[in-house]
């Protein structure tokens, strides 16, 4: 067996380890427990809406969908340089439910990590194939932003660090919004990337409308913000 071939089945390994090994760990978990935190967590602004959790539905499939063309394609010079961070990212991934059951806050270095890998893996995606290798990997690193800075907000409030949960939810949608903008930059002809991420701000939108009026107005002025970077990145010419 060659190397690229082993790489690849690695890959398509990680990616099923990711979409099944993870959620049977973990078949209950809705997000972090309130009680985790030395001040509970009840509804924080920074979460969003229970149901933008069904995106990783999509993207369980997508990303197995992409290592199995992945196999077939292994000896491909163009898809080699993405592997590596994505397998990474997968494996920080497949154990992270349990552990954020147990520690949020070592959950919350794991889901960085996994997000630095996932950019560099969108990074690295070829320019052919975009919607079986460079678009899996865009929504996957573009809900990571998001989750990312959720559980950042989780534990600086959940902990009492300085600012409480409105606060915390504020910094936590600049963060995740500073660094959108330049995943964007990274990799303009990923439509996805921002999208991912507006898909959970607009998740924040409907949690906060009605309560928490500044946190829902900053989340909708960022789903604007990244629909238009999603809308120029459709619109890029092909290479």
């Amino acid at each position: 067996m060659t190397n690229t071939r082993l790489i690849a089945l690695l890959h398509l390994a990680a990616a099923l380890a990711f979409a099944i090994a993870g959620p049977l760990l973990a078949p209950d978990f809705r997000g972090y427990d309130p009680a985790d935190f030395p001040i509970p967590q009840d509804n924080a602004p920074v979460g969003p809406a229970g149901y933008a959790f069904s995106i990783w539905g999509v993207i369980y499939l997508w990303l197995i969908v992409s290592a199995a063309v992945g196999l077939k394609r292994h000896d491909a010079p163009d898809w080699a340089p993405m592997r590596g961070p994505l397998i990474i990212a997968l494996l920080i991934g497949t154990p992270w439910l349990s552990v954020a059951v147990a520690s949020p806050i070592l959950a919350t270095v794991m889901i960085f990590a996994m997000l630095a890998f996932a950019l560099k893996a969108m990074s690295r995606a070829p320019v052919l194939d975009p919607w079986l290798a460079r678009a899996p990997n865009a929504l996957f690193a573009g809900w990571l932003t998001a989750a990312s800075f959720a559980s950042l907000g989780y534990v600086g409030a959940g902990y009492g660090i300085v600012f409480g949960a409105v606060g915390w939810a504020y910094i936590c949608l600049i963060g995740a919004l500073a660094v959108a903008y330049a995943g964007t930059r990274l990799r303009p002809d990923a439509p996805l990337y921002p999208l991912g991420t507006a898909w959970a701000l607009v998740a924040i939108v409907v949690k906060n409308w009605g309560s928490e009026w500044g946190v829902a107005g900053l989340a909708g002025l960022g789903t604007v913000l990244l629909l238009a970077f999603a809308v120029k990145a459709w619109r890029r010419p092909a290479p």
